[in-house]
Formats: structure tokens, C-alpha cells, sequence
């Protein structure tokens, strides 16, 4: 790799993967939840992450480029963790706490690393490619407030109690 056009491509396989990754994941975290708001929250990210991944299929072609994934380490070490807390035997309260924890660090993973691809995205010019990201970026945010929001007025409450 010898440029940033290079290395804004390789790091979008990879979050193309972690993407398609979370696809597979999230099913078995709305499975896991007992929270109503928790299940239906998670069932909302799936369909979000399913727009995202066609997103970044898009921003490649903006880019020239055939989609290809690149093995993402990062969220595949997340979701075993996540997969980890949906098999401890715990109180249903505690779990969904547990799984918010887990989803928020697959939030901010996604959320550092589109905010990466913006900035390179930006810097080298590639404005459509730029646009799709920041569209993910946004709702990765949005999706990280509604986590912490969902936690702090419920589900901590109840872990708690």
C-alpha cells in the first residue's frame, strides 16, 4: 500500500466484513434480550446494518473498486464476547445490561473506524464515497445514543434491582 486511496479501500473491506459479520450476529442478540425495547432495538440495528452494508458496496463503486471484504479481527473478537454473554447463565435483567455493554463496543468500534475512512474519504477528495460513510457514521452515533439512553433509563435500573 503506498497511498491513502489504497488504505481507505483495504480499511473498508475490512469494515465490510465487520459489517456483514454484525448481520449474522444481531439475530442472535435479539434472541438473547428479554428487554421489549432491547429486542426491538437490536431488530432495528439489523435492518440499519443490512442498508450500511449496501452502503459500502456503493461507496465502492463510487471509488472504482469491486467490494471485497477483508477479515475484520476486531469485530470478530466483539461478537465472541457478545456470543460469550449470551451463553452465561445469568439473571435476564443482568443479560440485557451485558448485552447493551456488548453492543456499545461494536457501536464505537464502527463509529472510530467510519470516522477514519471520512476523514480519508475526504481528504483525497472522493466526495461520493464520502457521503455513503457518513451516513453509517451518523447512524452508528445515533445507534450508540439510543444504546445508552435505553441503559441509563432502563435496563441498568433493573440489572440493579
Amino acid at each position: 500500500m503506498d497511498t491513502l486511496r489504497e488504505l481507505l479501500i483495504e480499511e473498508m473491506r475490512d469494515i465490510y466484513h465487520a459489517e456483514k459479520q454484525l448481520v449474522k450476529a444481531l439475530p442472535k442478540m435479539v434472541k438473547a434480550a428479554t428487554s421489549p425495547k432491547l429486542k426491538k432495538g437490536f431488530e432495528d440495528h439489523l435492518a440499519e446494518t443490512k442498508t450500511q452494508v449496501g452502503r459500502i458496496e456503493q461507496a465502492f463503486e463510487a471509488l472504482g473498486q469491486k467490494a471485497k471484504t477483508k477479515v475484520c479481527k476486531a469485530m470478530k473478537g466483539l461478537l465472541e464476547e457478545g456470543e460469550e454473554i449470551i451463553q452465561e447463565k445469568m439473571e435476564s435483567s443482568v443479560k440485557d445490561a451485558a448485552l447493551i455493554a456488548a453492543a456499545q463496543k461494536v457501536e464505537h468500534y464502527e463509529i472510530a473506524t467510519y470516522g477514519t475512512l471520512c476523514t480519508w474519504a475526504k481528504l483525497i477528495g472522493e466526495d461520493g464515497a464520502l457521503k455513503l460513510l457518513k451516513q453509517n457514521i451518523d447512524e452508528e452515533e445515533k445507534t450508540d445514543a439510543k444504546l445508552s439512553k435505553l441503559a441509563e433509563t432502563s435496563v441498568n435500573k433493573a440489572a440493579l434491582a
